[in-house]
């Protein structure tokens, strides 16, 4: 009788506020429904589970999807939609974000053991959505019609193009992923790279991929946390990393650039920032599943935080341009290549990391639609007077 009172007021509630194309199916046969036709089904197998639907957050309901605590059927895109509407439509989100502030301790051991979690998955998992190329990162869709694979080859020709990579330079770039951006300044713009990672399984397939382009001589991949590289470097990159630096750690980390950075040299600080500007949480307990599921301990940032300890760290901003519809189309690519490859990728991984990353795809998707977060790549060179190197405009960039 208790969950059944629960459930009928929680039920009329939902009712009140908007129609949704949801049905509720429950362990007893009873059937609910909240608005006509249907698109999204949730199987509740017992009425303990219940729990994580009335008084539900985007962080409750995946984690009753990932834990096989409740079974759902339909679009992934549709779900997303639907738990969205469900976690702010409660009383108590009152129509605001719900966001918690986490600030975490980033020490190299932590910091390697989150980067081994999320990428250490399997080399196959990520060959299964990704392009071919296998570049995890917000691509740069010039047109709008290019297919995945093109949009991540003018991404990173892109990010080349801002720094003036010439032949000959020196290029770090820090989390080099599977080899994809080092590969391709060697091979088309004649830079001599090293690439490094703190992932084992990104390492051995880099290496094995510069050796497969005859690379060997121009390119070097390190199993190596950012903060033990020296040398000084002509260019240097950072695509999708510096959401593992941590808030606390900003200043060392843009210092750390500093330091390995040729006083006429020039950087690409390629990542992820939140639109929230007090703390920097997800909406609605996002940011709490991706810290449990997805990326732990990772940490956004919003740009104004990024730009101020850029300058803290002796880095002046040049250019600053916001991509944030490109990885909302990014991620609906990864989504859709999931999806369609579905039965393939349940054999590589199991049940539970299958769940994990087929609502993270498609939640990051949403998230970067809704301008809960944001992409920006800040195109910087050392703080200093005099620079006379730079182009007077950005008309070069697109040359």
């Amino acid at each position: 009788m208790f969950w059944e009172k629960k459930l009928g007021e929680w039920a009329n509630e939902v009712r009140e506020r908007s129609a949704l194309p949801l049905r509720l199916e429950l362990w007893n046969g009873q059937q609910l429904d909240f608005g006509a036709s249907p698109e999204v089904t949730v199987k509740v197998p017992q009425a303990s589970a219940l729990s994580y639907l009335l008084s539900p957050s985007l962080d409750s309901l995946g984690e009753a999807y990932v834990e096989g605590k409740i079974e759902v059927e339909g679009g992934v895109k549709d779900i997303i939609s639907i738990g969205t509407t469900l976690a702010a439509n409660m009383p108590k989100a009152d129509g605001k974000l719900e966001r918690i502030a986490r600030v975490f301790n980033h020490t190299k051991e932590k910091d390697e053991e989150a980067i081994r979690y999320h990428y250490d998955v399997s080399n196959a998992f990520y060959q299964a959505w990704l392009d071919e190329n296998m570049v995890y990162s917000c691509a740069y869709f010039e047109n709008g019609d290019e297919d995945l694979g093109t949009a991540q080859l003018k991404k990173i020709d892109h990010i080349l193009k801002k720094i003036q990579v010439r032949p000959g330079d020196s290029l770090l770039d820090i989390g080099c992923g599977w080899g994809a951006l080092v590969i391709r300044a060697a091979q088309k713009f004649g830079a001599r790279c090293v690439g490094i990672t703190l992932s084992q399984n990104q390492y051995e397939l880099a290496k094995e991929r510069v050796q497969r382009a005859g690379l060997a001589d121009r390119v070097e991949i390190r199993l190596e946390d950012y903060r033990d590289v020296s040398g000084t470097f002509d260019r240097i990159t950072s695509v999708g990393m510096f959401e593992h630096v941590g808030m606390k750690n900003l200043p060392i980390y843009f210092r750390k650039i500093h330091s390995l950075l040729a006083d006429d040299g020039m950087v690409m600080n390629h990542g992820i920032t939140t639109t929230d500007i007090n703390n920097g949480e997800s909406a609605y307990g996002g940011g709490k599943f991706i810290d449990r599921y997805v990326f732990p301990h990772g940490e956004l940032e919003h740009i104004s935080l990024v730009l101020r300890t850029m300058e803290e760290g002796g880095l002046e901003a040049l250019d600053v341009e916001n991509l944030r519809r490109h990885y909302a189309k990014t991620c609906a690519t990864w989504a859709e290549n999931f999806e369609a490859r579905a039965d393939e990728i349940r054999q590589l991984v199991d049940p539970r990391r299958f769940r994990i990353w087929r609502v993270y795809l498609a939640g990051c998707s949403y998230a970067f639609e809704q301008d809960w977060v944001s992409l920006h790549q800040v195109l910087c060179t050392k703080a200093r007077p005099g620079v006379s190197h730079l182009p007077w405009s950005r008309r070069y960039m697109y040359e």
